[in-house]
């Protein structure tokens, strides 16, 4: 022991402790499994994970989510097809229940995909789906890349493959909800797993949609192309893939020229698909260039819409889709829709005999050109619920017309505009001098007539016209009468154009669109800011206009004109489809004294010819530069029509002039367009009360142009000149044979 040193006692019990101290700082409390919040650190720091805890949470829930995918996987089923005896018609029905017209008989030839030309085949792959014949079924890439799309504000992108697509034709509905899609990627999982690519294929062409009540690639190849299947070249089987797209705008690619500038861009694109791909050489691919766009032949829809039942059908499907997203062309196509329509079958065929006496009368095709490709637009509207009752679209599908001339927004409205003008002036107030505030219009606002006069803008500065010799813009009216400053209740009755052409600049285009769309009208069919847009390019439809003038029938409430009243798919009711609430478009004073206007145009103005209706109402005249279109738009408190004439070759879409229609050197709307108006409008009211309409409210004092003598005299026949004022003295009319460069409708004849 001699040798041996020992530790103080002190530095062993100091030295345990200090351990004890350090170990107590690393250990959790007892009873704690997971070490959070962090019992060894503070402040913040306890709530940040340590790496360890990071990693086991993610390891954690990557393996749930891949449990709950994997059970998924495991408990989905392959359902049966959908059974083909299960498709049915759509059937459409009157106001009165009876029914308007059925569609959906199944056209459908299912083939083995060895019919089918490689080539062909090549088309779709290309388009929809280059990894066909490598993916799994699903493409993570793609569904990643339309959900980044989706994420960044892009549209909607389905990200789907050909084995998803036939998975959602054969087996499941069409609803876009997340549960169906989530069941659309396993079972496409399962299928590609237990069927054979080239399965997969014959299923898809068999039940893809091309339009045209066409369902599978033999019935879209006889329909577009009048071939079967096997006869199809690379080129046509292009814009077959391409159809699958968007077939109800490609199947109109015959006669509309926006569904055929689409159909040859998307068909091009699939060319060079096939390129990209390796299924076609550069120099094939020049070969179908070179050889143009495959023309798919004239489409004749089933004659089951006879009369203006496929127009009306046509209206009611559309407005269908537009309210529920989840009833496309495809499910349509399936069947088993009952559409209750607003239209009334006893006011239709009325509109539709109107139409026939009128032309009958007055036109005669076989004996004088001109009268010859002279197109009939018509619509009919309850004032008070917006509901359209009646409309004509055309002479009828079986007689070869597809458009819907009364749903058309290529026609402009004229003069019949003007009252739009007139009611935004009436609420809104007009800068009738620059920098000042808006200042009061009434009916009784007296405004210069003259024709060739010069439009100043609510800056002062005179509006330009570079088709004018002098720059500037002289605003012509139909005739070169001089009538002075008149009131725009006179301009109105006799559709002189140039008091609304200064009203509409010193409102300005912002207000006069603002009550335009009030009124109803669609902000696409508005004309962009010029002179002429006061007196009517814009090209609403028939319907629009019928519903914008029964807004002044029902003293200011605007019904957004509808045509669907209720939907039941296989026995269920569909969401949506009640009808629209009426709004406060105008006050009712304003909406009330522009009739008291429009009753003029009727007692003593361009539209005394709708007199012989022989009951209280009020309507508009117009008529477009060149006489390319003529219409007139009236109401009673109970129903508000506007009539469309104008001439279009369906071979060249495009619009003529009227000039000499019905023996007529000048076609105005006050002329053949009343003419049916009346003759529809008395049969279409027969038995019914004549209400009176509201008497309007005084709007006060109101304010006259710059320039107005106080105690105006009556209308010269002869030119006043040098009058005062924001006007220089107007232009000499021109003479025959004198150029008159003008804009459209900034012309004569925009009555």
């Amino acid at each position: 022991m001699g040798g041996t040193r020992r530790r103080p006692a002190q530095s062993t019990v100091t030295g345990s402790r200090a351990a004890g101290h350090r170990g107590a700082r690393r250990a959790a409390p007892r009873g704690r499994r997971i070490d959070y919040p962090r019992a060894d650190r503070a402040g913040v720091r306890r709530w940040l994970p340590s790496w360890r805890q990071v990693l086991a949470s993610s390891l954690l829930g990557v393996g749930a989510v891949a449990a709950a995918v994997g059970y998924a996987y495991a408990t989905t089923t392959i359902p049966d097809p959908n059974p083909s005896m299960l498709l049915q018609n759509n059937v459409y029905y009157w106001s009165d229940g009876s029914v308007l017209a059925t569609e959906g008989s199944v056209n459908r030839e299912n083939v083995s995909l060895a019919q089918v030309p490689a080539a062909v085949q090549g088309d779709f792959i290309a388009a929809e789906n280059a990894s066909f014949y490598t993916d799994p079924g699903i493409d993570p890439q793609g569904i990643a890349r339309a959900v980044a799309h989706m994420a960044e504000g892009g549209s909607v992108q389905s990200g789907s493959t050909i084995t998803q697509q036939f998975v959602k034709n054969t087996y499941l509905d069409q609803s876009q909800t997340l549960s169906r899609k989530f069941r659309e990627l396993l079972i496409s999982v399962k299928i590609g797993a237990s069927m054979s690519k080239q399965q997969i294929l014959q299923g898809y062409l068999n039940t893809c949609y091309f339009g045209r009540q066409a369902n599978g690639v033999q019935a879209a190849a006889r329909v577009y192309y009048g071939v079967p299947v096997e006869k199809l070249d690379v080129s046509q089987g292009a814009f077959l893939a391409a159809a699958v797209n968007e077939p109800s705008l490609f199947q109109h690619a015959d006669s509309d020229p926006r569904a055929r500038a689409q159909a040859r861009a998307r068909w091009s694109w699939v060319l060079d698909r096939m390129v990209d791909t390796g299924r076609l050489t550069r120099a094939q691919r020049a070969r179908y260039a070179a050889a143009g766009f495959p023309e798919p032949r004239k489409w004749a829809p089933g004659a089951a819409f006879t009369g203006q039942a496929g127009y009306l059908a046509q209206l009611a499907r559309a407005y269908v889709q537009q309210h529920d997203p989840d009833v496309t062309d495809s499910s349509l196509s399936r069947g088993g829709y009952q559409i209750h329509t607003t239209f009334d079958r006893g006011k239709t065929a009325e509109l539709a005999r109107a139409v026939a006496g009128v032309r009958a009368q007055r036109l005669d095709p076989r004996h004088r050109a001109a009268d010859r490709d002279v197109q009939v637009g018509a619509a009919s509207v309850d004032p008070a619920t917006g509901r359209i009752l009646a409309v004509y679209g055309g002479p009828g599908y079986g007689k070869g017309h597809y458009a819907d001339n009364a749903d058309t927004s290529g026609v402009p409205v004229g003069s019949t505009f003007k009252p739009v003008v007139l009611a935004s002036a009436l609420q809104n107030g007009a800068v009738l001098k620059p920098g000042a505030s808006p200042a009061p219009i009434t009916p009784a606002s007296r405004f210069d007539g003259d024709d060739g006069i010069r439009i100043k803008d609510q800056q002062g500065a005179y509006v330009t016209d570079d088709k004018d010799p002098t720059g500037l813009l002289h605003q012509h009216n139909d005739t070169p009468q001089h009538w002075g400053y008149i009131s725009l209740r006179k301009a109105m009755e006799q559709s002189v154009n140039t008091p609304y052409v200064q009203l509409g600049e010193d409102v300005g285009y912002a207000g006069v669109a603002r009550t335009a769309k009030a009124l109803g009208l669609r902000s696409e069919s508005l004309a962009a800011p010029s002179a002429g847009f006061y007196i009517g390019t814009s090209t609403p439809s028939a319907i629009r206009m019928a519903g914008a003038y029964a807004t002044f029938a029902a003293s200011g409430m605007q019904s957004t004109p509808y045509s669907v009243t209720r939907v039941t798919h296989d026995g269920a009711v569909l969401p949506g489809f009640r009808a629209p609430t009426p709004v406060r478009a105008l006050p009712s004073a304003v909406a009330d004294n522009v009739t008291d206007v429009l009753r003029g145009v009727i007692a003593r103005g361009t539209g005394t010819k709708a007199q012989a209706l022989g009951r209280t109402a009020a309507g508009k005249t117009g008529t477009t530069d060149d006489y390319r279109s003529a219409w007139f738009v009236g109401y009673t408190r109970q129903l508000a029509t506007s009539v469309v004439l104008f001439k279009e070759d369906a071979t060249h879409p495009q619009l003529q002039s009227l000039v000499g229609v019905g023996g007529l050197q000048k076609v105005f709307g006050g002329d053949i367009p009343t003419e049916i108006w009346t003759r529809y409008m008395r049969g279409a009211l027969a038995g019914v009360p004549d209400l009176p309409f509201p008497d309007p409210e005084s709007l006060g004092h109101g304010s006259d142009e710059p320039g107005v003598p106080s105690a105006s005299p009556s209308p010269s026949p002869t030119a006043r000149p040098g009058k005062p004022g924001r006007h220089a003295t107007a232009t000499a009319a021109p003479g025959p044979g004198a150029p008159t460069a003008r804009p459209k409708c900034h012309g004569k004849r925009c009555r």
